[in-house]
């Protein structure tokens, strides 16, 4: 779409020029309306275009949104060869694994082919990771999104172990800018369709074998906050089956832990620094962290007994996004639990 040009006519009446010049006050203020004001790039309204990645099934770009759980995008997704995979997988440590990002267009804000760059980062598995202190690069493919899906394909060279990660793409383009980018990555990614992130960690502890996972919990503001960790499981809980998930806090978060009054729900300790989850909804509540902090500590998942079906246990960290907030959901980690023979 080309830009707005004017052209100058020595004998065009003034009255050409001032509709000429309430119209376009007109367009910038309906792009206002709609979420994004007028364009900071040197693009004219006219020239937006609008590709966006999906923050969940039912999201169609709009922003902000309050859908949930931002973190488990469906349009990212890990494969262990270049062809894409039916279902995201965890990355295999020490090879190259490939991630495929899918960006549709358009979205509510443009229309036309939009060009730019797809950025992919990784961090620690959890919530709370401020922008952008706390990800790391792993490459980024130039490419156009043209009408329609476009899937773009990220090599992954060398994935480090563990091999558990969060995962953040960011669409990047001169005619689809961001809304506004701060330190609170959580909030980025309500506040901007062209950011997404994904969250999903596949879990199978064999008899007697357990699995053990990070995760990370992060203070976005520059005060201290109080953060409750959520143990949130759908349909028959892990423990049902024989299973146990201990969170082992180590020994400065425990003690955190302990000078807040040990508060929470559906949980009982189990040694000098570790919490066992024993209820379908459980919660650690009220630990402190201090301004960009983001410790991690350990889950454990364990099991005596073999089990055909697959359990999913949310963990979610519920914090301030700003200083002097509301707690709310500042990122979680999906957890599929299926039980392995020994």
């Amino acid at each position: 779409m080309g830009t707005v040009r004017q052209k100058a006519h020595r004998s065009a009446p003034r009255l050409i020029v001032g509709s000429v010049l309430t119209a376009l006050l007109t367009l910038t203020t309906a792009g206002a309306a709609l979420g994004r004001g007028p364009s900071t790039d040197g693009a004219s309204v006219a020239a937006r275009t609008d590709a966006y990645i999906r923050d969940v099934a039912g999201d169609v770009g709009v922003e902000p949104h309050n859908l949930n759980p931002i973190w488990q995008s469906p349009d990212i997704k890990v494969c262990p060869t270049a062809i894409e995979c039916a279902t995201s997988q965890n990355p295999i440590v020490g090879v190259t694994n490939y991630v495929f990002v899918k960006l549709n267009n358009p979205g509510p804000y443009g229309s036309g082919v939009s060009t730019g760059t797809v950025q992919l980062y990784r961090t620690t598995p959890g919530g709370g990771a401020s922008w952008p202190i706390h990800w790391t690069s792993i490459g980024a493919v130039a490419t156009s999104a043209f009408p329609g899906v476009t899937t773009v394909t990220i090599p992954w060279n060398g994935v480090p172990g563990p091999g558990h990660f969060c995962l953040l793409a960011r669409w990047v383009s001169p005619t689809d800018p961001m809304t506004s980018e701060g330190p609170s990555h959580s909030t980025n990614t309500r506040n901007n369709n062209n950011i997404a992130w994904r969250n999903v960690d596949s879990v199978n502890p064999a008899p007697g074998t357990p699995e053990v996972r990070p995760f990370a919990i992060g203070n976005e503001t520059n005060v201290p906050t109080r953060n409750d960790i959520v143990f949130a499981q759908r349909g028959e809980p892990f423990q049902n089956a024989g299973g146990r998930i201990v969170a082992d806090l180590g020994p400065v978060l425990f003690e955190r832990w302990v000078q807040a009054g040990r508060p929470g729900v559906g949980i009982r300790e189990v040694g000098r620094t570790q919490v066992e989850i024993v209820g379908a909804n459980a919660k650690i509540s009220d630990l402190l962290l201090n301004p960009g902090e983001r410790p991690a500590f350990s889950l454990i998942f364990s099991t005596q007994t073999v089990s055909s079906r697959q359990f999913v246990v949310d963990v979610i960290q519920f914090g301030p996004a700003t200083a002097g907030g509301e707690k709310t959901d500042v990122g979680g980690v999906q957890y599929l639990v299926r039980t392995a023979q020994r």
